[in-house]
């Protein structure tokens, strides 16, 4: 399917051209309108692409608020040029030094604009400003980096991490659609997050098992269990498994 122009009846994706091994077709920035509004709100402009950041400009319309669902820069680095360029708007995300005026984002904030509405969850784990956005009129999920169209994310905190899974799989049966930052959306959000759990489980016994097998380092760790990644991701690999080392020892494994 194209990536580009992929949505809901609400949610419309416009893909940065900023292609990689780690952001997948590029990013998507998210579109959201209700039908018949006026305006338009923008999830994650994307990176700082002028020809990206006004085509976004085409697509909404009158934008009268900017939502970072993170500050990875793929996300968030053309917020401000973007909110100076649709006629300087506010950007909000959790992260104050992300913030475009006086509001921000936190767990439980409702953003409402021309009847649409938009609910706030903090999904920590990816990063710790990591949020997941729900659009209930569409029952679709906006996950930014939480949860991928295709293959998984890197993990920072694993606990939190898990925690913030569990929280979207308990949502996952009222929810028809995961909107990603990264890939395809996702028509399956229950089979996407088991597998995501399920993923997260199975890779933390391989590294208790390397452990066991006499791996001390995350370096270690990856030789063993990621024989099967390119090697050209072993670093991010690294990222991940010091994040599970981390969580194991909290535990005391």
């Amino acid at each position: 399917m194209s990536i580009d122009g992929m949505g809901t009846e609400r949610a419309l994706c416009v893909l940065a051209p900023n292609p990689s091994e780690m952001t997948l077709d590029g990013t998507n920035t998210w579109v959201l309108r209700e039908p018949g509004g006026a305006r338009s709100l923008v999830i994650d402009p994307g990176p700082e692409d002028e020809r990206h950041l006004r085509r976004v400009a085409e697509v909404a319309g009158p934008v009268a608020l900017v939502l970072l669902t993170h500050g990875h820069p793929d996300h968030a680095e053309g917020a401000r040029t973007f909110a100076s360029l649709v006629g300087g708007v506010p950007v909000r995300a959790l992260d104050p030094a992300l913030r475009l005026g006086d509001e921000g984002l936190a767990e439980g904030d409702v953003v409402e604009l021309d009847g649409l509405e938009l609910r706030v969850m903090q999904t920590p784990g990816h990063t710790p400003d990591s949020l997941t956005f729900w659009l209930p009129a569409d029952q679709a999920v906006l996950t930014g980096d939480t949860v991928l169209g295709r293959g998984t994310t890197v993990v920072h905190r694993l606990g939190d991490y898990l925690a913030s899974l569990d929280r979207l799989r308990a949502m996952a049966e009222g929810t028809r659609v995961i909107l990603p930052g990264h890939g395809a959306k996702l028509d399956d959000p229950v089979g996407a997050l088991d597998y995501y759990i399920a993923h997260r489980r199975e890779r933390l016994q391989q590294v208790e098992d390397a452990l066991v097998a006499g791996a001390r380092t995350a370096r270690e760790v990856v030789e063993r269990v990621y024989v099967d990644v390119d090697r050209s991701l072993w670093p991010v690999a690294e990222a991940s498994v010091q994040a599970q080392l981390d969580y194991l020892a909290e535990r005391g494994v």
